[in-house]
């Protein structure tokens, strides 16, 4: 993993325009390199400065290729702190996700002094679901972030 600059924009809009990123987070309306890189100033950056910690880029070892992200979300709507991960599709069922969100709590609970980290998804996301149990979160509720969104929290 390794922190996001601007200069991975290109890979973020490739990321987040995937059927699986717009199925079960969203379309963020990041629909150019532009809004990419808005997306990277306002989110995981802003977030290292104002958090120590955010989503990193997930990059294959072997090969330093981008594959995801993955790390830690400080949301106004959530009273804890959430992980949050997602992959390209051709390196999902892998074992990748696992690997790469198990190192993140470790990291949030060794290093960051964190006691609770929960997890937020949608309830029909059944690969994220079977993830966040793998790493011991259980289904608590459902709660709405906004006005539209309802996910299932996981604590």
């Amino acid at each position: 993993m390794s922190t996001f600059s601007l200069n991975d924009a290109p890979f973020v809009l490739k990321l987040v325009n995937t059927p699986s990123w717009l199925q079960f987070i969203g379309d963020r309306n990041i629909h150019s390199i532009g809004d990419a890189e808005q997306y990277l100033s306002q989110g995981p950056i802003k977030s290292y400065a104002e958090n120590g910690f955010g989503l990193s880029l997930v990059i294959l070892k072997d090969e330093n290729i981008p594959i995801g992200m993955c790390g830690l979300v400080n949301r106004d709507t959530l009273k804890d702190i959430d992980i949050g991960f997602a992959l390209m599709p051709q390196y999902t069922d892998k074992g990748y996700a696992y690997e790469i969100a198990s190192a993140t709590m470790e990291y949030a609970k060794s290093v960051l002094k964190m006691e609770k980290i929960v997890a937020i998804t949608d309830a029909n996301n059944t690969s994220s679901i079977k993830l966040l149990n793998k790493l011991g979160l259980h289904y608590e509720k459902m709660i709405s972030l906004n006005t539209s969104e309802l996910v299932q929290l996981y604590s």
